[in-house]
């Protein structure tokens, strides 16, 4: 199958149809380690973000999927400018912000905000609700009509929070309300650009659901652009119009949501939507495809050669190990469905013959009777 690479992809080249807000090229983030006594030397690199290419339309919500310690978060935060770039280039509405200094960033940071992951350590216990929320506009002087104070209890009626909570302290809320004083937090400054790291993975399933549609509603009515962090695959197919899936540094597959979910082409998009728990009766027949990976993400340290998910594929081969595959539009995938394999599969989600099975001891189980395999 690999005469379907047909259409090599520009840099960047994502198929949206909106006006391109952010356009990242080639960013790498790779964090020195230093080992040596009593003269310390670097002595190697994690290699966290590997050659990203990845763009955000103007009020569009692009999701990012994968595993736990694939660079999703560190993705985040490059692109917030929270971490400097080892490589590559950030593009924000036209303007290279890759390595600019703190004067020339001061007009872009209003514009582009981040909500943080833990809603717990992200707000300061020693301060009001008020005090949070209204200090992004203290430093960066704003003034609103009808002062700072009407408009942090209008953001936290617009988040869905008591505008009477203005005097109360982050432990006297649950988790869920301290997300709403998160998001709130990063609204204070009518941003165009919000960059959701994991917003609801610490909160409970129906907080969740109030959390995204929250987000969505915003998303509607202010027309704000999202890049949505998530391991969640369900929650990023409920918010996000297009998804890109990152594995061991590096995107594989990028696409519109449905084609992506039902269309999908790399071998690990196939397995992280096999993992996705299915609600069928008993007496339904399972119509999905069940893929169990063996082992874990190799070390970023020293990732594998060639295409990094090989070593945990059922289709490599020794092309695999040789050359890295480019992230290119396959001939039977639609417009901007963009996978990075030498071997991809067939776009369905429809069931195999039989289970793929990576793990030889789990596949023992199962021949023992161990192991349902339904």
């Amino acid at each position: 199958m690999s005469d379907n690479l047909t259409l090599p992809a520009q840099q960047g080249s994502t198929g949206a149809s909106t006006e391109t807000l952010l356009k990242v090229e080639g960013l790498t983030k790779h964090f020195p380690i230093y080992g040596g006594f009593p003269i310390k030397r670097k002595v190697g690199a994690v290699q966290a973000v590997d050659n990203v290419d990845l763009t955000v339309g103007v009020g569009e919500s692009v999701g990012l999927v994968g595993e736990s310690g694939c660079g999703k978060s560190t993705t985040g935060r490059l692109i917030t400018r929270l971490l400097e770039p080892t490589g590559g280039k950030i593009e924000y509405a036209g303007q290279d912000i890759t390595h600019a200094k703190r004067k020339q960033l001061a007009p872009v940071r209003s514009e582009i905000q981040m909500i943080f992951q833990d809603p717990y350590s992200s707000l300061n216990p020693r301060q009001t609700v008020g005090t949070i929320i209204k200090s992004p506009m203290e430093v960066n002087g704003i003034n609103p009509a009808g002062g700072r104070e009407k408009r942090v209890r209008e953001l936290l009626e617009l988040v869905g929070l008591n505008p009477e909570h203005y005097n109360r302290f982050p432990h006297e809320f649950s988790g869920g309300q301290r997300q709403r004083i998160g998001v709130a937090r990063a609204l204070a400054l009518n941003p165009k650009l919000i960059v959701a790291d994991e917003p609801v993975s610490a909160l409970d399933v129906s907080i969740q659901a109030q959390v995204v549609n929250l987000l969505q509603k915003v998303q509607e009515e202010l027309g704000i652009a999202f890049l949505f962090i998530a391991h969640d695959l369900a929650v990023v197919r409920h918010f996000s119009q297009r998804v890109a899936v990152m594995y061991l540094g590096k995107v594989v597959e990028v696409g519109d949501r449905d084609s992506l979910y039902n269309r999908p082409r790399h071998p690990y998009t196939h397995a992280l939507l096999s993992a996705v728990p299915e609600v069928a009766m008993d007496d339904e027949p399972q119509d999905r495809e069940r893929i169990r990976l063996y082992g874990d993400v190799p070390s970023p340290i020293s990732p594998p050669s060639g295409c990094r998910f090989r070593t945990r594929c059922w289709k490599a081969q020794d092309k695999c190990a040789t050359e890295e595959p480019p992230l290119v539009q396959l001939s039977d995938s639609r417009d901007g469905h963009l996978t990075a394999c030498h071997f991809p599969e067939e776009p369905t989600v429809g069931a195999r013959s039989e289970a793929v099975v990576m793990d030889p001891a789990l596949k023992a189980l199962e021949k023992d009777g161990g192991v349902s395999k339904g």
